[in-house]
């Protein structure tokens, strides 16, 4: 059967839904029992200070959709990480969502579910585009198997990070429970490789970086390239058949990562190829260790298109506007795929790793959906726990799996393109809501593009905590000074914690990842002076700087060239990449260079 025609991948407006008649759908939640209290409970004041909206940035990333990559954008040593579950509110909860399990073969249940840089002037443009690729993405549901058998899977550990050696397991992937960045003798970096984006006729994703102890890779024009870590040299090349389109945040401890790539170059016949292979890349060897695609339950050879990938423990997970799919990480086996005869016309929206997996399924027909947050057995797809959004919240995105925290736009109360007017704590286990976090779009600058489900940047979770930065507020009127603060929330009270840290006059902060118990943040520099890598300990606060780069007395700073808001940020051990997301046509004559990656070195 052959693929219908795709509309063009350009104009506004948020992703349009799956045809009513719809998609199949995993176990449903069930309504909560009457007299269960709603959601929102009272919270204390948001921080000190308030500010007015900062403009919307320049384009929304998955990324995070496609991607988004999200950012914060952890890489090898900073995945999202599982902490010690703290007991219930002070607050009465809802009830969990009654979550009945199935076993192989058995049918499903039926549910009843601003950025800175010189760039930002492209940034409507480039939104659209942004948003309207979820059009062009996919996924259904799954057929799916055991109760969850998860023993060790979700193992308390009190911080986050990416998979370490000797660390604590969560879902399958190790965590790291030790801070491993430590301050060089001298925080002074310089310059490692700063490289150009190719020149390209159209709009071009390039979602995609990742950070080794020994490689850097990032996706360029049909193809990605590693780079050595320590010197900038290219160091191999990965040629594809068309271009990137997703791309996991997440890397493996032995260097492995997934993402989505079209199957074809893009001609003026076949303009809008779907994002339909899946890839698994050894970041070090520059190698595909296995590439494949699905099809839906229903037969037939088309096969479904994704939005977005991720990977938790040993899965790879992809999701979108036809349901979800996951395979092996190690062999590609397909562990699940969408169904296509679902009653009640469900569909997963994307997954979120690292630690855990866990999935957002909107459900029900065209006029009234609803979304449900499900914990996954990230072997089985089983869920573990549900918990059902309240009608009217239409996107949401996953800020961590475990602890599940989840950030949503209610009512569109935001009103600034952040995607976040609240986040809501979640038990991963019971389903059971801990707590609803307001946070106010002009107080606080974290982004979740709405239409992907693992694509929040500017948002941490570690310690129990959820980290996020201030908007930016005036300090000297007569010489325009500004400045922000990281705050952050408890998750189990939902209430603002006493920790701050300071960018300091005409800086601005934001957090990158955890680095074990403490936090990795990047300070935005303003002109003439360079950036800073921070880290910031988990009790006190108390910051240690990693990395101070050069000033740069030019307009045309290839540092400052990028969007704060939308691209990839990867540090690790004296190393700083900075990297595009979208790549264009230059939109004027001038002699300024588009940068593709901007990287530093303390060594």
């Amino acid at each position: 059967m052959s693929t219908p025609p795709q509309p063009p991948n350009e104009g506004f407006g948020a992703p349009q839904e799956p045809p009513a008649g719809g998609f199949g759908a995993p176990t449903p939640p069930q309504q909560p029992p009457a007299g269960a209290p709603g959601y929102g409970y009272p919270q204390q004041a948001p921080g000190p200070y308030g500010q007015p909206p900062q403009a919307p940035g320049p384009y929304g990333q998955p990324g995070p959709g496609p991607y988004a990559q999200p950012q914060p954008q952890p890489g090898p040593y900073a995945q999202p990480g599982p902490y010690a579950q703290p007991q219930a509110g002070p607050y009465a909860q809802p009830q969990p969502v009654a979550q009945p399990m199935y076993g192989p073969g058995a049918p499903a249940p039926k549910a009843p579910g601003g950025g800175s840089g010189r760039k930002a002037q492209a940034g409507i443009v480039v939104a659209a585009v942004v948003a309207v690729a979820a059009i062009v993405g996919g996924g259904l549901w799954y057929v799916s198997g055991d109760k969850d058998d998860d023993k060790g899977g979700k193992e308390e550990a009190k911080n986050s990070a990416s998979a370490t050696p000797g660390g604590a397991t969560a879902g399958g992937t190790p965590v790291q429970t030790e801070a491993l960045e430590k301050a060089p003798a001298d925080p002074k970096s310089k310059t490692l490789v700063n490289i150009e984006h190719p020149k390209v006729t159209d709009l071009v994703n390039v979602v995609g970086s990742w950070l080794t102890d020994s490689v850097y890779a990032k996706t360029d024009v049909q193809k990605i390239v590693g780079y050595d870590a320590a010197t900038g040299t290219p160091k191999w090349t990965l040629p594809l058949p068309g271009q990137v389109c997703g791309a996991s945040r997440h890397t493996t401890p032995d260097g492995k990562t997934a993402f989505l790539y079209e199957a074809s170059k893009r001609t003026p016949a076949n303009k809008y190829p779907q994002c339909t292979e899946v890839g698994v890349l050894d970041v070090d060897a520059g190698k595909m260790v296995w590439n494949g695609s699905v099809t839906t339950t229903a037969g037939g050879d088309e096969k479904v298109a994704f939005k977005e990938i991720t990977i938790s423990g040993g899965t790879v997970a992809a999701g979108g506007l036809r349901g979800g799919a996951a395979w092996n990480l190690s062999d590609g086996k397909n562990l699940w795929k969408p169904r296509a005869d679902d009653p009640d016309r469900c569909y997963d929206m994307g997954y979120a790793g690292g630690p855990g997996l866990a999935t957002i399924r909107k459900c029900g027909d065209y006029d009234s959906r609803y979304l449900v947050v499900q914990s996954l057995n990230p072997t089985t797809g089983a869920p573990v726990s549900s918990y059902k959004m309240s009608p009217g919240i239409e996107w949401a995105s996953i800020v961590s799996s475990s602890p599940l925290v989840v950030a949503a736009d209610v009512g569109h109360a935001a009103g600034d393109g952040s995607g976040i007017s609240d986040l809501f704590s979640i038990d991963e286990k019971t389903g059971q809501l801990r707590q609803r976090i307001p946070l106010k779009s002009d107080l606080y600058a974290a982004r979740c593009e709405g239409t992907s489900v693992e694509s929040c940047q500017k948002i941490v979770v570690g310690n129990g905590r959820v980290y996020v930065p201030s908007e930016e507020r005036e300090i000297k009127s007569d010489t325009f000074e500004r400045t922000n603060e990281i705050h952050s929330f408890d998750l189990v009270t939902g209430k603002q914690t006493t920790d701050r840290a300071s960018a300091g006059a005409k800086y601005k902060i934001f957090p990158l990842r955890m680095d074990g118990p403490n936090l990795i943040a990047y300070k935005w520099p303003p002109y003439s002076s360079g950036g800073q890598v921070v880290s910031l300990d988990g009790k006190t606060f108390k910051e240690t700087v990693l990395m101070q780069n050069p000033g740069h007395k030019s307009f045309d700073d290839p540092e400052t060239s990028f969007s704060d808001s939308y691209s990839e940020y990867r540090y690790a051990k004296g190393r700083l990449f900075i990297s595009e997301t979208m790549i264009s046509k230059p939109y004027s004559s001038s002699k300024d260079k588009d940068w593709l990656i901007a990287s530093f070195t303390t060594g």
